[in-house]
């Protein structure tokens, strides 16, 4: 791009003879050469600087807009070239405006377009009836479409193609099939559209089995698939398959590959894969796209790498609202909420705007800090000054940050003015405020609450259980346990994730189907006795069932990121950072315990739990003891 810039500096300085160079050539060159390096906006201020503009370059600036995605723009500069009133769109203006169109699912747009088609005489052109038939499905009008696609006289692979995808993206798998199945040849965009109308309709299954009928599979194929896995939370088989994809010689991954895989590493805190993606994007000379840098700066976020993510995103060259509420949301989770605060702040300074997401980022780091103050005034910030409306996960964190610090009565308050209906979540930010503070009697009415929305909510009881075990209050710990069993209640079972060596370890409490269980229990009962030699005293009290006291160590020392730990003590060398993700919140034993270990041997342990990161280092928790 910098050459590309110098080159048209030159241009300008020192313009050829209008006689020996056509100005709309050279323009045209400018703009897709801009738009090759994913610069769209400097080919839109080529195209501004032309005062008498050909078709051939109108067409070039509507091509590159559509194509990325600048739908809005593209449909401007096509009033202006219709408001000019010459010269005259062709075949070419309209595949793009169409595409333009659809892209935004501007109705009104779309059939004024479509009308010009028709006045111009350009229906029956192959590349524009295509544009059309896709048009009309994304409108959601597939019987429009198919008139459309029916009344083709010519059809190529991309009439066929553009018919599959159509149905697919309306959920109707059953007719794309049959469409599918009429193909006399199909591509690789027809087996891409299947597998992926399959990701949609939840149906991995059928996805894999025409994933696996393809004989050649293009890129698109395994994008398809690999994105397919983790949009639907499979992410240990989305890095299955692309470590396969890696051994097929025939086919390398791109960005969107890159991308995918990259969020099923953040999900499974699967650091080492996602470095060599960092370092497989440098040597590759790929370039840090706006979606590939937001992809790989989150990963590292999510995998407790901080410093990274913030590397990332000072390299990237777009930033979008998303670039920042990664950046915000990290801090938040890391519990740096300086940062996040200063984040948020320097975004707005760059002109870029909040949105929901955002504004859940920065409401999380007060929550984290315990800043009360700072973020209700946040929170009147969103609805006031930007005038979001508020979501339930929003009111969920302002209930949290003020039961949290204790302010019980003003959080319920809260509730009861709620916009939205409240739900579980939020119910449960108030369930976890009288825990702390041991407000029976309100957590009592809070859990029945939560049991009209969700009767088979685990937490509630084993809530009530607890707190009446404590109080000494044992036959109503009984009679909630007894009635956990009648209603076949089931927790959630915690699971924790490990990475060694590339591959991601998966532990359940009291997990022994692990090649290496003895190894990680040996190691367990030694941690346990080295604890308890330097003041450790397991909070058996978290144990809700009737057993001897022995037997409730024995259950706490079984919760899956102990295993995870265990296995990463056994598997890694001395001095290590142990990195482990867990599906639900770490309960104040596991926390006590991992400031501890991290004391005895020496290492640093990164714990990531539903809601926050956790880095022990030295006896000590980056949370304070706050979370």
């Amino acid at each position: 791009m910098r050459q590309l810039l110098q080159l048209h500096a030159h241009l300008i300085t020192s313009p050829p003879p209008p006689d020996a160079v056509d100005p709309n050539v050279v323009a045209v060159k400018l703009i897709c050469a801009a738009a090759a390096r994913s610069n769209p906006r400097h080919a839109a201020l080529v195209f501004s600087a032309l005062p008498a503009p050909n078709l051939v370059v109108w067409n070039s600036l509507l091509r590159v807009l559509a194509l990325h995605h600048l739908h809005p723009v593209a449909l401007r500069h096509f009033r202006r070239l219709l408001a000019a009133g010459s010269p005259l769109p062709d075949e070419f203006t309209f595949t793009s405006v169409l595409k333009a169109c659809a892209g935004i699912l501007s109705r009104p747009d779309g059939e004024m377009a479509h009308a010009l088609v028709l006045t111009r005489g350009f229906d029956s052109n192959l590349f524009v009836r295509n544009s059309l038939v896709d048009m009309y499905f994304k409108f959601g009008r597939p019987d429009d479409a198919r008139c459309l696609f029916d009344e083709m006289i010519t059809r190529d692979v991309v009439s066929w193609n553009t018919l599959v995808s159509g149905y697919c993206s309306c959920g109707d798998i059953a007719m794309a099939r049959k469409v599918f199945d009429r193909m006399s040849e199909r591509s690789m965009v027809s087996w891409s559209a299947m597998i992926a109308g399959h990701a949609r309709s939840g149906d991995l299954g059928a996805a894999r089995e025409v994933f696996d009928q393809a004989t050649e599979k293009s890129v698109g194929c395994w994008n398809a698939m690999i994105s397919a896995y983790a949009q639907n939370e499979k992410f240990s088989e989305a890095i299955a398959l692309f470590h396969r994809m890696l051994q097929i010689r025939t086919v390398q991954p791109n960005e969107v590959t890159l991308v995918s895989v990259l969020s099923a590493c953040a999900h499974l805190g699967a650091l080492d894969l996602g470095r060599w993606i960092d370092g497989f994007i440098e040597r590759r000379a790929m370039g840090l796209s706006l979606f590939l840098g937001n992809a790989l700066s989150d990963m590292y976020a999510k995998c407790g790498c901080v410093a990274e993510a913030r590397s990332v995103f000072e390299k990237m060259a777009e930033r979008d609202v998303v670039s920042w509420s990664i950046i915000i949301t990290a801090s938040a989770m890391h519990g740096h909420a300086e940062e996040a605060i200063s984040g948020f702040h320097r975004m707005l300074e760059s002109g870029v705007n909040p949105n929901d997401i955002t504004f859940m980022g920065i409401l999380s780091a007060c929550t984290h800090a315990g800043l009360v103050d700072a973020g209700l005034c946040y929170f009147d910030m969103m609805t006031e000054e930007f005038e979001i409306v508020p979501k339930v996960e929003h009111y969920g964190c302002v209930v949290d940050l003020l039961s949290r610090a204790g302010r019980l009565d003003q959080a319920e308050d809260l509730i009861n003015s709620m916009q939205v209906a409240p739900n579980v979540i939020v119910w449960g930010a108030l369930l976890g405020g009288c825990r702390i503070y041991k407000d029976i009697n309100r957590g009592e009415r809070v859990v029945q609450h939560i049991l009209e929305l969700d009767p088979g909510h685990s937490g509630s009881y084993v809530y009530l259980a607890n707190m009446y075990v404590s109080m000494g209050r044992l036959e109503d710990a009984a009679k909630f346990r007894l009635m956990m069993r009648e209603k076949r209640v089931v927790k959630t079972p915690g699971c924790s994730w490990i990475e060694v060596d590339n591959m991601v370890h998966e532990f359940f409490m009291g997990d022994r189907s692990h090649p290496q269980s003895e190894k990680i229990y040996s190691m367990i009962r030694t941690l346990s006795l080295r604890m308890k030699l330097v003041g450790y005293v397991p909070n058996t009290s978290l144990v809700s069932q009737s057993i001897d006291e022995e037997e409730k160590e024995n259950v706490l020392s079984m919760h899956s990121e102990k295993l995870a730990v265990a296995f990463g003590l056994i598997s890694t060398r001395d001095g290590t950072t142990i990195r482990v993700v867990k599906n639900l919140r770490v309960c104040n034993d596991c926390h006590e315990a991992m400031k501890v270990i991290s004391r005895i041997v020496s290492r640093e342990i990164v714990l990531r739990d539903r809601s926050r990161f956790h880095h022990f280092k030295e006896g000590q928790c980056s949370c304070k003891d706050y979370w």
